[in-house]
């Protein structure tokens, strides 16, 4: 039942011979004319201190992309890079979830290798009323609980009562202080993301050493929030089962089980039909994977697995730290939008040729 019908590039560097640039972690959106915007993080490496959010829009359904323009200016008398995720929201706007993340050292990358500690940080919010051309903000999220700092993994998500949810997990300070854990959580906006007093916990594990990141959700046509999220055991190293859960009344979550798979950087869409899309790279085989499930109550099924993409070895193995692992990863973050016909279209950004760069996918389900 699936298939990958075709695959282009939503950006690559143009010119490697005159200057390095490589791209991370797309977003998109796609607006009812068909137009379709996408944004991705740009730096000369991993974690240089040029790295910025910069948006592409495509007028023939994926096909060809403008150039890209950045999203947000610098500002302020600190050193900063940054990052957001994209989604459309009820009133038609764009929405920019994400962080800046300072760098008054500019000899300190975002991460502590041997803690897993987050540079100091802030969350902030983007708002486009003309499909990304131009941006008010950034507003300041004030969040209810120390991270000490925050994961940006994923966009607003809007709920049919109003409330905005921002998906992230708390994240360790540059000390390794956790004083929340590693947990994947869902802020809570009453009023658009002019405020966010609340928070809901979906996975934790902390006390067992596990932390949940890279998380998804979806609110699915019955009502219910539907989550998944990468499990990494700090004793082992090693990725654990995808875990799913699932809220009755989006205000509470309860793991269910796991998906059938050990999924990292998993990112999940609700299809027309109801079944359940999964997006992730796995651990064991490489390349990017796919596969299709239903839920048959509470109970994951899983129907069709297939590959997406096969170009680079598997993701994080357990070998080494997760510092080191994750600067030496090659490809994921797939995201994906339905397309009128019912087909999928996904990107993602991978390494080839030793460029990184952002790749697209048709997908017939």
């Amino acid at each position: 039942m699936l298939e990958v019908l075709a695959s282009g590039l939503v950006y690559r560097n143009p010119r490697p011979e005159l200057r390095p640039v490589h791209t991370w972690h797309p977003t998109i959106v796609r607006f009812e004319d068909g137009e379709l915007l996408c944004t991705f993080d740009l730096a000369s490496a991993d974690v240089a201190l040029d790295y910025r959010t910069y948006a592409s829009r495509s007028l023939d359904d994926g096909t060809t992309w403008t150039s890209p323009v950045r999203v947000l200016a610098d500002s302020g008398n600190r050193a900063s890079v940054h990052s957001v995720r994209i989604s459309r929201v009820s009133d038609g706007s764009v929405v920019a979830f994400g962080g800046r993340m300072f760098r008054d050292d500019p000899d300190r990358g975002l991460i502590n290798v041997p803690t897993l500690g987050y540079t100091e940080m802030e969350l902030i919010t983007l708002r486009s009323r003309d499909r990304g051309r131009s941006w008010e903000g950034p507003v300041r999220i004030d969040p209810p609980l120390v991270g000490p700092a925050f994961e940006i993994c994923h966009a607003i998500v809007e709920l049919r009562d109003g409330r905005w949810l921002g998906p992230t997990s708390t994240w360790m300070g540059w000390d390794g202080a956790a004083p929340n854990g590693m947990n994947a959580i869902l802020l809570v906006s009453h009023d658009q993301g002019s405020s966010w007093p609340e928070y809901i916990v979906e996975f934790d594990r902390w006390a067992e050493h596990v932390l949940h990141w890279e998380q998804s959700v979806v609110q699915l046509r019955d009502g219910r929030l539907l989550a998944v999220a990468w499990a990494v055991s700090l004793d082992t190293n090693r990725a654990e089962p995808t875990p799913y859960a699932l809220s009755e009344d989006g205000r509470e979550f309860t793991v269910r089980g796991f998906t059938g798979f050990r999924g990292q950087t998993t990112k999940i869409i609700e299809l027309p039909d109801g079944r359940i899309f999964s997006a992730y790279r796995r651990d064991d085989v490489p390349g990017l994977w796919a596969t299709v499930a239903r839920l048959d109550g509470d109970r994951w099924v899983n129907q069709e697995t297939i590959p997406l993409w096969q170009g680079a070895s598997s993701g994080m193995s357990g070998t080494a730290d997760p510092g080191h692992e994750l600067l030496q990863l090659k490809f994921g973050f797939p995201q994906m939008v339905v397309m009128p016909d019912g087909q999928l279209f996904l990107v993602f950004w991978c390494e080839e040729d030793c460029i990184k760069n952002i790749r697209w996918l048709r997908i017939a389900v």
